[in-house]
């Protein structure tokens, strides 16, 4: 395939980056009245017009257009049973996330659905929000359990995001997150849950290989920085790499704990201080900010400006959940991090493509247009800038999705 009169081809690479940080964040290489030339599945070669090669295949002309790498979204839990819109009015009466949690709502009310409902309409129902967010431009995604708080149904969750991984057009990454809340009926043995977690299902997951990654919630009302370690430490055992929910009710200690482990990413960070930055600023951990869960629950954003000043590198991704994040729409978390949080247009778009390809360890393949690397782009519809993403929030500005260099047609059943 090759597209031609490209307006703007952005986000390209000649050589290879693991990931931007600190003022580079604001650099995003593109050329104008370009071309891209897809072979198989993979990027062929790329630049001006004037040194467009003669192709006698597939052609698009993308005049007016722009093409990006597709986003990477390193952070969702789209596996879930049902919705909880009646949170949401509890919320808008005057509950917190807290109190909600409190009173068996929350992950538990998610986890006691998710526990009552059939693998099969699991994956029925998480394969419609892979294809919706496919739509949105994500071309690579991680997938957490965490809904299910029973060994049966944790591994009913991942068991799904396997079968998604069998017939998704984009990558799957998996992450255990059994310590998301201690079930109800652990409330007075914490350590029994914890040991379940560590004795039960780790062992059976390394065991049909169903995860690359453990996560824990460490939070004010969730896991302890001690509880943490300890399950962090186990995962790892059973070769699963950390990840962390940290920093979203509090200052809970959980950047330093996940950065002590040696932590892939660090995730939602809605309450920082320069301790934790101090902490992040000599690691490889990439902090990862989900604004529309903040948007959602009218709680503070985190603060992207201050960690790009002292040199740092960050992520953002959708956190697409029933509970918090109830939406997959990666432009829309651009245009939030942009309005909410001062990032530039730049800014945001390496945050939602490189370094978030780093945070699912994708870089050699996702995250930027280079040769060699998977042909996941998207063409956008005639657009004046880069900033009219952000700036037009509400509106689909996408026209055509390239997965595995062919045009996706919207769903499974045309894919497949």
């Amino acid at each position: 395939m090759l597209i031609t009169h490209i307006k703007q081809l952005v986000q390209v690479e000649e050589e290879a980056k693991k990931a931007v940080q600190g003022s580079n964040m604001a650099i995003l290489p593109s050329i104008q009245n370009a071309f891209l030339l897809i072979e198989n599945d993979q990027i062929k070669d790329f630049g001006e017009m004037k040194d467009c090669p003669s192709y006698d295949g597939e052609t698009i002309n993308a005049e007016g257009r722009m093409v990006f790498p597709s986003w990477c979204d390193s952070h969702t839990h789209i596996v879930y049973a049902g919705s909880r819109e009646g949170e949401f009015v509890d919320r808008i009466k005057g509950l917190t996330y807290e109190e909600i949690a409190e009173r068996g709502g929350g992950i538990l009310n998610s986890a006691k659905r998710l526990q009552n409902t059939s693998e099969d309409d699991l994956f029925e129902q998480a394969k419609a929000r892979l294809a919706e967010v496919i739509n949105y431009g994500t071309g690579a995604i991680e997938v957490k359990s965490g809904y299910g708080l029973t060994v049966e149904s944790e591994l009913k969750m991942l068991r799904v995001i396997q079968r998604l991984k069998a017939i998704s057009p984009i990558p799957i990454k998996a992450t255990f997150l059994g310590a998301h809340a201690v079930p109800s009926e652990y409330k007075d043995n914490r350590a029994g849950y914890i040991d379940l977690l560590i004795q039960e299902m780790l062992p059976q997951i390394a065991k049909e290989n169903l995860a690359e990654y453990c996560d824990v919630f460490c939070d004010k009302g969730f896991f302890t920085v001690e509880e943490t370690d300890k399950i962090l430490k186990a995962g790892l055992e059973y070769g699963l790499k950390p990840k962390i929910h940290a920093n979203e009710l509090a200052n809970s200690g959980g950047v330093q704990v996940g950065v002590a482990n040696n932590a892939l990413s660090v995730d939602h960070l809605e309450r920082m201080g320069t301790e934790e930055i101090k902490v992040l600023m000599d690691s490889y951990t990439m902090p990862t900010m989900l604004p529309s869960c903040a948007f959602f629950l009218s709680i503070d954003y985190a603060p992207a400006r201050q960690m790009i000043a002292a040199g740092l590198p960050v992520a953002l991704a959708t956190d697409y959940n029933p509970g918090s994040t109830p939406s997959g729409r990666m432009p829309f978390v651009i245009s939030l991090a942009c309005i909410k949080m001062k990032m530039t247009p730049e800014e945001a778009i390496n945050a939602a493509t490189i370094n978030g390809a780093y945070a699912m360890e994708l870089t050699d393949s996702h995250g930027s247009i280079m040769k060699g690397k998977k042909a996941n782009v998207f063409i956008t519809k005639p657009i004046p800038s880069i900033a009219f993403i952000p700036y037009s929030f509400g509106s689909d500005l996408i026209e055509t999705v390239i997965l595995n260099g062919k045009i996706w047609e919207g769903n499974f059943n045309d894919e497949l």
